[in-house]
Parts: structure tokens; C-alpha cells; sequence
């Protein structure tokens, strides 16, 4: 069986589109159907019933899909197995958001690699939908990510209370900063939040829906924005960026979400590393919103929302 018919089939299933999948795959919609009914000529089954709608799952369809679901997990696990380099023992794939690996990922790797010295570690960069897809297919085995999107055989743990701090690329006050105001979407949640606490900042000139990506940008300009505190850190010790004072800061919490089936050696070494590097992040953070407590005259600065870290 060719396992790229089984995966277009996921696609397509996962999306309710030939259209959404051929852009995921990043083939033309004519393979994507081609191997749809390719898919379908060797069961002998329709999957898909089409409508200008889209496509939606036959009664078929979803008897295959629980299968085609274990044979994609079977085939990444004799492929990840295979693929192990000699003199290691055991393999990892991890998926992770563009702006949790410089401070989080790439720490958990080094400290991951030190304890497991037979651990074969693969890095996976990708948004929420590509890495929870990832995971339900056995892709990657762990995910870190903003908004975890659970699903059968999966296991959400909260890691770190992220704060989303004011930033600018020069020293300045608030109402400085308004005309450079460049808005970062961070979610629904922040969205809401950023408009009902901030009303005179909801009508920037730019928008960007890069996190922590839009860091690169605000330095390198007369700009402001909101950016992860831990993130950030590096940046206000080169003095590269400046915290704004008496502004709010905004939760937003990281995610770990587990494969039920990862192995037990290697999860035991992933949690405990995984707890190990946490408290020399929050250190970092820490020590951001110190400083912006001690440069704000008012308690505006208290967190909006819940704090309670679950891992």
C-alpha cells in the first residue's frame, strides 16, 4: 500500500476538503483526487461523498479511517526505528511552535541528550494543526505549543505561564509608543483581553500574526509590541529592546502534548528534563517582570487571568 494515498486520505478527512488538502500537502488537487480514487478502487469502497461543500466521510470512510490511522502509526515507527543512527538505542521526534524552541525546545534537547546519551532526537517546526496532525499520526511524539488541541490518544500538560510583556526598540512612556504600535495576534483570549484593557491600541497600522518572530521586526525599528518575557530577555539585556512602563502584562501559557503510547523510558527522561529546564525559565522571567514592577509607579501590571502552572 502506498502510504501516500493512506495520508491524502487523513488530509481530506481531516479537513472535509480536496481544495484545504492539496494546499496542505502541497500538491495540485487533481493528485489529491487522484489518489483519493485510487485509494477507493482498491477497497472497492466510496470514502468521500463530493459536494460543492466539500467532501464528507461515507459510512466506509470512517470504518477506514481508525485503520488508515494505525497504519501511518505503524509505518512512522518502523521508519523512525530504521532510521536510527548506530550507537543509539531509542528515538524521539519532537514538534514544537517557531517561538518555543530557541529558549524552551533547544534546552530540552541539550538536557534530554545529557541524561540519554542512546536517545536519537529529531525537531519538528511547524503551527498547532500541522504538529497536533503530526501527533495523531506518530510523526512526532511530543508537541509544545500555545493552544493545545486534544484528541484520542493524546495527553495535554501545561508547562510554563508565558507573560506577554509591552516591548519597544527605544526607551519611552505609553503614550510614546502609540503612533509605533504594531499589534501581534496572539489568539482569540489576547485579542479580547488587548482590546478591553488597551482600547487606545486597537487600531494599529500593522498587524502581524508571526509570535515571537515579530521580535526580529520590532527590533530593528522604532516599533512596539507585546512579546514573550522569557523570549525577550536577551534582547533587554543588549539593550536592543526597553519594557514600557505601567502596562499590563497578558497569560499566556505553553503546552505539552504527549503521545499516550511514547515509550516509557524515554517519557520518564522527557518529563524529568522537561521539569528540570522549567525552573530555569521561570528564573528568566522572572527577572523580566521585576524589572517591569520596578519601573511602573501603578499595579496596572498584574496579570490578567489565571496562573497556576499544572506540570
Amino acid at each position: 500500500m502506498d502510504i501516500s494515498l493512506i495520508r491524502t486520505f487523513l488530509e481530506v478527512a481531516a479537513t472535509g476538503s480536496f481544495v484545504n488538502a492539496s494546499e496542505r500537502l502541497f500538491v495540485t488537487q487533481s493528485a489529491v483526487s487522484l489518489r483519493v480514487q485510487r485509494l477507493e478502487e482498491a477497497l472497492g469502497k466510496q470514502l468521500f461523498t463530493r459536494s460543492k461543500a466539500g467532501a464528507e466521510l461515507t459510512s466506509a470512510g470512517r470504518e477506514f479511517e481508525r485503520y488508515a490511522l494505525s497504519l501511518v502509526k505503524i509505518w512512522e515507527e518502523a521508519r523512525q526505528q530504521v532510521g536510527v543512527p548506530e550507537g543509539y538505542t531509542k528515538s524521539l521526534t519532537i514538534g514544537a511552535q517557531y517561538s518555543l524552541w530557541p529558549r524552551l525546545g533547544f534546552r530540552w534537547i541539550d538536557t534530554m541528550q545529557q541524561e540519554m546519551p542512546s536517545l536519537n532526537i529529531r525537531a519538528e517546526l511547524g503551527m498547532p494543526d500541522r504538529i497536533v496532525r503530526f501527533l495523531i499520526e506518530g510523526v512526532v511524539q511530543i508537541g509544545l505549543m500555545y493552544s493545545p488541541q486534544l484528541r484520542p490518544g493524546l495527553t495535554a500538560r501545561k508547562v510554563i505561564e508565558e507573560d506577554l510583556v509591552l516591548a519597544a526598540s527605544w526607551p519611552a512612556s505609553f503614550d510614546e509608543i502609540v503612533p509605533h504600535y504594531v499589534f501581534v495576534d496572539w489568539g482569540p483570549e489576547f485579542v479580547h483581553a488587548h482590546a478591553i484593557e488597551l482600547p487606545e491600541l486597537t487600531n494599529p497600522g500593522l498587524s502581524l500574526s508571526l509570535g515571537a518572530l515579530a521580535a526580529e521586526y520590532i527590533v530593528s525599528r522604532r516599533a512596539a509590541a507585546y512579546l514573550p518575557a522569557r523570549y525577550i530577555k536577551k534582547y533587554l539585556d543588549e539593550g536592543r529592546l526597553h519594557l514600557v512602563a505601567d502596562t499590563p502584562r497578558f497569560p499566556y501559557p505553553v503546552w505539552s502534548i504527549w503521545r499516550n503510547d511514547l515509550d516509557p523510558e524515554v517519557r520518564a527522561n522527557a518529563e524529568a528534563t522537561l521539569v528540570a529546564i522549567k525552573s530555569r525559565i521561570d528564573a528568566e522571567q522572572d527577572a523580566v517582570i521585576a524589572e517591569l514592577r520596578d519601573i511602573s509607579t501603578n499595579d496596572i501590571v498584574e496579570v490578567l487571568g489565571n496562573t497556576e502552572n499544572s506540570f
